[in-house]
């Protein structure tokens, strides 16, 4: 039956072919507006596009380090243990720290007895000038009667000699007095016994003692993270790396761009960071606050020298800081050193290629390490007065 119906109805190979050219033709019509609608897309927004997957997240590692040497004797906090800011991180042994400060106020003490003792010793002088003042007058007056009575031989020359050296004797004693009491004055003028140079050096000693006792207890500056951590027994001194401590905050991303892709990157582009921890799942928005003032090769521990030698020219790259949105950090942590594909729209070029404003404020402070000095200058005043005799 369906031979019959082939024989009755045979198919045109001119059919065929013009079906199968009616396909192609359909085909390449689709890829021409493919490419086409492709071109116009590429030209309208690809081409404002900067790509580069050699981006790694940055951030600030705070270097942890004693102000003073000493024996550690206490670790408080290891490795990803997260910190506050004030926090006591490792203690050091205080020993040294505590002879020393004992000592301080023994020279306070010391000092204010002894610069005590000279403002006494002035009014001591100050009587002893008065008692030869008089001494003085009373030699004076014996010379005056006996003169006359020399005069008229009533008499001997020798008792009047005796008068006259009376007199110059007192007279020399009281600029002795004089001389002591001037002696004293320039060591003390008319300062009080808290402003003496003598008692405000070891006043000052005696701070720097208090201070290098509380700085046992080292401190971290800011919130964080600890890593790399130092180990109980070590002797440590102010130029010892103790640990790091990292802040989840305030994190950024150094894109390295090609030099061949930085034509039409400015400062305030707006960019998307795509972080290898988390996949596209999580897209991260910034922007470009910087770049940077030289390539990777030129700030290296050996530079090329391109001017020996065979030379063969390397596209170089240049970093480029993206700032990250604080919220989307905050939901999704990254890590200093993760790996990262950042886009950059340069679409927008009104922005400046280097940063022109001076910056108004710190980049980064911190008050933790500040100390206040109210418990030793009260430590002081009390040390002066118990020595005063007050």
């Amino acid at each position: 039956m369906s031979v019959n119906a082939e024989t009755q109805h045979p198919q045109k190979p001119g059919n065929k072919k013009k079906k199968r050219k009616g396909a192609l033709t359909f085909l390449a019509v689709l890829f021409v507006l493919a490419g086409v609608a492709y071109l116009i897309y590429w030209a309208l927004v690809l081409r404002h596009f900067e790509e580069t997957d050699d981006a790694y997240v940055a951030g600030n590692q705070v270097q942890i380090m004693a102000q003073v040497a000493g024996s550690v004797n206490k670790v408080r906090f290891d490795n990803t243990d997260f910190v506050k800011k004030g926090d006591v991180l490792v203690t050091l042994d205080k020993t040294d720290a505590e002879q020393a400060f004992e000592k301080a106020q023994t020279a306070l003490a010391t000092s204010v007895r002894q610069t005590h003792q000279l403002m006494i010793n002035s009014k001591q002088y100050q009587a002893s000038i008065a008692l030869q003042k008089t001494a003085l007058a009373q030699a004076e007056a014996d010379l005056k009667r006996r003169e006359p009575l020399g005069a008229s031989n009533l008499i001997g020359r020798e008792e009047l000699q005796h008068a006259r050296d009376a007199v110059a004797t007192a007279r020399a004693q009281l600029d002795v007095a004089v001389q002591q009491y001037n002696a004293n004055q320039a060591a003390i003028l008319d300062t009080s016994l808290e402003n003496q140079p003598a008692v405000k050096q070891n006043a000052a000693a005696l701070r720097d003692a208090w201070l290098a006792l509380q700085r046992t207890e080292i401190r971290s500056p800011i919130d964080g993270y600890v890593s790399r951590s130092v180990q109980v027994g070590a002797q440590i001194s102010t130029s010892t790396p103790l640990m790091a401590v990292v802040p989840a905050t305030n994190v950024w991303v150094d894109a390295n761009f090609k030099e061949t892709q930085l034509a039409g990157v400015r400062i305030g582009q707006p960019a998307t960071v795509v972080s290898d921890i988390y996949g596209d799942d999580v897209i991260y928005h910034g922007r470009v606050v910087g770049l940077d003032m030289g390539t990777g090769a030129a700030f290296s521990l050996l530079p090329a020298q391109n001017a020996t030698g065979n030379w063969i020219k390397v596209v170089q790259r240049l970093p480029v800081r993206i700032e990250l949105d604080a919220k989307e950090v905050a939901d999704h942590p990254l890590r200093i050193g993760l790996s990262t594909l950042v886009k950059v729209d340069t679409s927008n070029k009104a922005g400046s290629v280097l940063a022109s404003q001076v910056r108004q404020t710190a980049a980064y402070q911190s008050d933790a390490l500040a100390i206040d000095l109210a418990p030793v200058n009260q430590l002081i005043s009390e040390i002066i007065r118990a020595n005063a005799g007050e």
